[in-house]
């Protein structure tokens, strides 16, 4: 499932880490790249135990955690902390896939990649190219929304991103354990999920029907979660 989800960042926040991350130091974004992305990858990344990675990245945490949309649809486990990244000049990433388990260096931090994400943090109008495209089983699809705004999909998924051939492209990225790994079923339960909220906003969340379905929900989440 491939997820899109409208103002993670307001305008306050989307500020606040942009200057935070502009004012950083940037590096080679191979920094972070496993062996077969690093064949593909040419971009500039902000130095991953920066202060102002992590300073910015806790904004994107906390508009995280206040964001039912992406609750409903990731069902976080763990969120490897953000990463940021910048393309200009011609600069793109390959075809890849993500590496299956995220190591926090310096820490004993473990991530198992079942989502992957990309936060736009560039007005789409201000650069050229940069699209995201990722290949699934419904065909290809490339993707660049408006600062703020952010995709989400199943780290298992071919993708790339096209060359930047004006401006900068800056996004910050990063990597989703799901407490349902498998995506078939982590999508059944997020339509189930939006089907329930839309029939209560009808019919009132102490409806009998909606307290049956809700019932149905949670134990489906029970039998799937790996917590």
């Amino acid at each position: 499932m491939m997820l899109a989800i409208p103002d993670v960042l307001d305008p306050g926040r989307l500020a606040e880490v942009r200057r935070l991350i502009d004012a950083g130091q940037w590096v080679d974004g191979n920094e972070t790249s496993g062996r077969q992305s690093a064949l593909a990858k040419r971009n500039m990344q902000l130095s991953e135990n920066s202060d102002a990675a992590r300073q910015a990245g806790a904004i994107i945490l906390d508009a995280l955690g206040q964001s039912p949309l992406f609750i409903a649809g990731a069902l976080p486990s763990k969120v490897f902390p953000p990463l940021f990244n910048r393309y200009e000049g011609g600069e793109r990433f390959g075809t890849h896939v993500d590496n299956a388990v995220r190591l926090k260096k310096g820490t004993d931090l473990k991530v198992r990649s079942d989502l992957s994400a990309t936060l736009f943090l560039a007005d789409p109008d201000s650069y050229d190219g940069g699209e995201l495209v990722v290949e699934d089983t419904y065909g290809t699809h490339a993707v660049k929304l408006p600062a703020g705004h952010m995709i989400l999909y199943p780290a298992s998924s071919l993708h790339r991103v096209e060359p930047v051939t004006s401006g900068a492209r800056v996004a910050s990225f990063f990597w989703v354990q799901s407490m349902v790994r498998d995506d078939g079923a982590r999508t059944l339960l997020f339509d189930l999920d939006r089907s329930i909220q839309t029939i209560a906003a009808d019919r009132g969340q102490d409806d009998p029907a909606i307290i049956q379905l809700t019932g149905v929900y949670h134990n489906l989440l029970r039998r799937w979660a790996d917590c």
